[in-house]
């Protein structure tokens, strides 16, 4: 069962996604309006640079670092949000029962970073999604079966092997799939759950309530101003 609080952040991290997808179209100046799945009602890219997209084209333009905290609530594509929301109420709840909704939170956040951050360094023009941050959940959960082994464990373990041969696989097939931030979100969340620990050796205290607060707030920050910036677009 997942408990209320767990599920007002899911939904709550949903909606943020979604608000910000819905601006980036209301901020584009031409919409792809096509039969193709992968690019259906896909936001400009003047649009989605200006609400916070990463890579090295965005950081050639306003040398703002933040981007990388920005790019994992914004999406390029109908598909591409509906499919990234679906893996996080399925990855979000198994995060969350193993580590707390703080630090499954945390994890989310600072392991989309680390993807886009990666992204930056390998460098990929211009890049966004949350599939960084979902590939940190599954780097968490790695680090969990891995770490705590048993029945339960050794299930983790396999489950989230097959979630990373999925990715691969997608990653080999799919064209502008951005592998340095599904190996950097990965990467990173699997770091964090070592430094975090998880509920059954550690439970969640205060560090971790305010780490989460912190990060989230930092984020709203970060949104709220990449709104505002975008606004430009509209306003000319």
């Amino acid at each position: 069962m997942i408990d209320d609080r767990t599920k007002f952040t899911i939904q709550a991290v949903i909606w943020v996604n979604v608000i910000m997808y819905a601006l980036s179209l209301l901020f584009s100046r031409g919409l792809h309006f096509t039969l193709n799945p992968l690019t259906a009602l896909a936001p400009s890219s003047d649009a989605l640079i200006f609400l916070g997209a990463s890579g090295t084209v965005p950081l050639a333009y306003s040398h703002d670092w933040s981007s990388i905290f920005t790019a994992n609530w914004l999406h390029g594509s109908l598909l591409h949000i509906l499919f990234n929301m679906m893996a996080l109420r399925t990855l979000a709840p198994l995060t969350t029962k193993e580590f707390g909704v703080y630090r499954m939170l945390s994890i989310y956040i600072l392991s989309g970073a680390g993807g886009f951050f990666l992204s930056c360094l390998g460098g990929v023009p211009l890049t966004i999604g949350a599939s960084a941050g979902l590939c940190g959940l599954i780097g968490a959960l790695f680090y969990f079966g891995w770490s705590r082994g048993g029945i339960w464990g050794k299930m983790v373990f396999n489950q989230t092997k097959s979630w990373i041969f999925s990715l691969v696989l997608i990653g080999l097939i799919l064209p502008n799939i951005n592998n340095w931030g599904h190996g950097g979100g990965f990467a990173a969340g699997f770091i964090l759950a070592f430094l975090f620990g998880y509920e059954e050796r550690r439970r969640s205290g205060k560090i971790d309530i305010l780490l989460c607060a912190g990060m989230s707030v930092f984020t709203c920050f970060l949104l709220f101003r990449s709104v505002f910036q975008g606004l430009e677009l509209i306003l000319k």
